[in-house]
């Protein structure tokens, strides 16, 4: 409430502390936003390696959005090294739930190979699995024109 100003005023720091409080007591929601609220400086200083500790911790939990952002930090090296294979292996964790987010940069990441081995079929797949979940097929169909229509057809049975 806090930190939208619902029925109070609106106090980024004042929605630190009462994330941190339940936070620390294992709430997945509030581990997020508090990596949320780490990562973008609201009512913190910004500080990346926190946010990915708070990411880390409602991700061992199974919270996709977490496990999509800890992809992302590690993606991008951002609050630790950059990671390919670990960042992939969040944007699974997330995709399988069904983050569509994830999904699409899994694709991206089979497709060129990051972190995971150089893979047409799979990253066909997780871009047709993403663009069924809403996404633009823009890459699903980019990833098609290196493929044979069996390699196309393995990866829709997989999707």
């Amino acid at each position: 409430m806090y930190e939208s100003g619902n029925g109070v005023l609106q106090d980024d720091a004042e929605a630190v502390k009462w994330y941190r409080l339940a936070a620390e007591q294992g709430n997945t929601t509030a581990q997020y936003n508090l990596g949320w609220m780490h990562e973008n400086g609201e009512g913190v200083v910004q500080d990346p390696a926190e946010a990915v500790k708070w990411y880390r911790l409602a991700a061992e939990q199974v919270h996709a959005s977490a496990q999509y952002n800890l992809a992302v930090m590690y993606h991008n090296g951002e609050g630790v090294l950059q990671d390919y294979a670990e960042s992939a292996k969040w944007y699974r964790l997330a995709a399988e739930q069904g983050d569509a987010k994830a999904q699409t940069n899994l694709g991206l990441m089979y497709g060129r190979g990051l972190g995971v081995p150089v893979s047409n079929v799979k990253a066909h797949m997780w871009a047709n699995i993403a663009a069924a979940n809403g996404y633009d097929a823009l890459l699903r169909d980019v990833i098609a024109e290196n493929m044979t229509s069996a390699q196309i057809a393995e990866a829709q049975r997989l999707a």
